[in-house]
């Protein structure tokens, strides 16, 4: 995979902050199993290319949108959430420090210039690496899950954040 530095995604603007606000893995997942409904309530984004397949899962019901395709969607995106009567979107990627922050953080931008108050923009706290490393109560909302995917000692599907 290329370095950050090199990334297609790199070519649009920063955003204003590269500290997001988060949601926790302990809220998302009281989300998925008590009181929300994904598609209504809140959208999840999986910001992964191929690593969303490569890597071992994903979150059940997230939406796979490659970062590098993201900054020029935004506007639809709004209007597709909006229109849906969406609330929440959580972002994530493997960590959430890199491509999970900056969706986060570019879409939170876009919400402000548009003084959009009803829309929520979240980065996953530790990505689906920390979803994954808490445990079968979290894994088990997971598809496509490969528990040897995550062996903590390969390091190479988890370089990239």
């Amino acid at each position: 995979m290329a370095p950050l530095s090199t990334r297609r995604y790199n070519v649009y603007p920063e955003p204003s902050t590269k500290t997001p606000p988060t949601i926790s893995r302990q809220e998302l997942l009281a989300w998925v199993t008590q009181e929300k409904i994904p598609g209504r309530d809140f959208v999840v984004i999986d910001l992964r290319g191929s690593d969303h397949t490569d890597e071992g899962g994903f979150l059940r019901g997230s939406v796979n949108l490659p970062i590098e395709s993201l900054h020029p969607a935004l506007p639809t995106l709004h209007t597709l959430f909006r229109n849906a009567g969406i609330k929440t979107v959580v972002w994530y990627c493997t960590t959430s420090r890199g491509r999970g922050n900056r969706a986060a953080a570019w879409f939170g931008d876009f919400l402000k210039q548009r003084n959009d108050l009803d829309i929520q923009s979240l980065a996953l706290f530790e990505g689906i690496l920390g979803w994954v490393t808490a445990g079968s109560e979290y894994t088990q909302h997971l598809d496509e899950y490969v528990p040897d995917a995550w062996d903590p000692a390969d390091d190479v599907n988890h370089t990239e954040h």
